[in-house]
């Protein structure tokens, strides 16, 4: 089994800083081969890509929202990915969910994920 469990999350105000990791494991699953990826999911509104980063680090891809604002990174050592939000917003309260993706690259499309954690609420005041 592959299990990614994300964690950070939680009450901040607007213009604060939140960092969510997200921890993987699984027999079947080497962290450091594959590209890995966040994305979220408001009230009523449809999941959508934030961040995406390949197996090495060296290449990373935001949504337009979020950049200049937040940070992916990973520690293939520790199997882990974090993301790194300053500024925080209202509108970037959500559930927020890490994936791995099908390869080694960075991955926009959720179809291109394979295996997907159980999400972290934040929520951001005004």
């Amino acid at each position: 089994q592959v299990q990614l469990v994300e964690s950070g999350g939680g009450l901040v105000q607007a213009g604060g800083s939140r960092r969510l990791s997200c921890a993987a494991s699984g027999r079947t699953f080497t962290f450091r081969t594959n590209g890995m990826g966040w994305f979220r999911q408001a009230p009523g509104k449809e999941r959508e890509f934030v961040a995406s980063i390949s197996w090495s680090g060296q290449r990373e891809v935001y949504a337009d929202s979020v950049k200049g604002r937040f940070t992916i990174s990973r520690d293939n050592a520790k199997n882990t990915m974090y993301l790194q939000m300053n500024n925080l917003k209202p509108e970037d309260t959500a559930v927020y969910f890490c994936a791995a993706g099908s390869g080694t690259y960075t991955y926009t499309v959720d179809n291109d994920y394979v295996y997907w954690g159980q999400g972290t609420q934040v929520t951001v005041s005004s």
